[in-house]
């Protein structure tokens, strides 16, 4: 299982890990918010040097309840964490965090090298067009509504064939329009509550049935530090657990705020199934 990202084929089928580098003041994770060059720099180097096969730069909060931000002022975050990066590191590969169109377009002609959104288009009916364009790797996240009234819709039917539903519908319509490479995030936190995070982990081996790479984002979320009645900042040991879990469901890449742990997981899970 390969996807193309800049002319080189990254194979998952060893998992690789993605490394959250946040260009905002108010991402839930603390440890994860960088603003200036200096922290940009410092952050990505130690994601890089602990192990992250991508970087995924978001100038947009997508917490639950986060306030909206203009498009001009996720433009100019993610525009400028970019260049600073390949400026820096010229060969890691970066991922845009991002459900807007413009934003992805000026990030991929800046040099990203995929598209993370959230919304899978829901939120901007041009960006799978630009997706097509511009042939990159696009991932896919399951989500009802908005950042902002997410919480709102967590009545489901059935969680995991809602689900199933949805992604079968949204690969559909990326086939149609001639992406490539897709990957699947079936969106922990986002419209869900903690329990059926909890029943979307035990079932996410699921989303196997479409034959495309898993992405789990679980890193610090509420479902761990809730769960454990600690704090994001405490929710390290549990977030290691749970990504371990996810790896022996299927995960492909691991979207995570600690690299060095999600790494060494990885390479002890790959010796335990050799």
């Amino acid at each position: 299982m390969t996807i193309n990202c800049k002319g080189e084929l990254i194979d998952l089928s060893q998992p690789k890990v993605m490394g959250i580098l946040n260009i905002t003041p108010d991402s839930f994770f603390e440890g994860s918010r960088t603003q200036t060059q200096d922290d940009i720099l410092r952050r990505a180097e130690k994601l890089v040097t602990e192990g992250a096969t991508f970087i995924d730069i978001g100038g947009y909060s997508s917490r639950p309840n986060a306030e909206d931000v203009a498009e001009a002022e996720e433009n100019k975050r993610v525009i400028f964490a970019t260049e600073i990066l390949l400026k820096e590191f010229p060969d890691i590969l970066i991922s845009i965090d991002t459900f807007r169109s413009s934003v992805a377009a000026n990030a991929l002609n800046t040099g990203a090298a995929l598209i993370n959104d959230i919304a899978a288009g829901n939120l901007d009916e041009n960006m799978m067009h630009v997706i097509a364009k511009y042939q990159v790797p696009y991932i896919m996240m399951h989500m009802r509504g908005t950042p902002q009234n997410m919480n709102q819709l967590t009545d489901y039917k059935n969680l995991v064939t809602d689900i199933n539903f949805y992604f079968s519908e949204k690969i559909k319509e990326a086939r149609g329009l001639g992406i490539n490479d897709l990957i699947l995030d079936p969106g922990f936190g986002f419209s869900k509550t903690i329990a059926q995070n909890f029943e979307l982990l035990k079932n996410v081996d699921l989303f196997n049935i479409f034959d495309l790479p898993l992405l789990i984002g679980i890193s610090r979320k509420n479902m761990i530090y809730k769960t454990l009645n600690n704090t994001p900042a405490e929710a390290l040991n549990g977030t290691t657990i749970l990504n371990t879990l996810a790896l022996t469901k299927g995960a492909s890449i691991l979207r995570v705020h600690d690299v060095k742990e999600a790494v060494e997981c990885v390479k002890l899970y790959s010796e335990v199934i050799k």
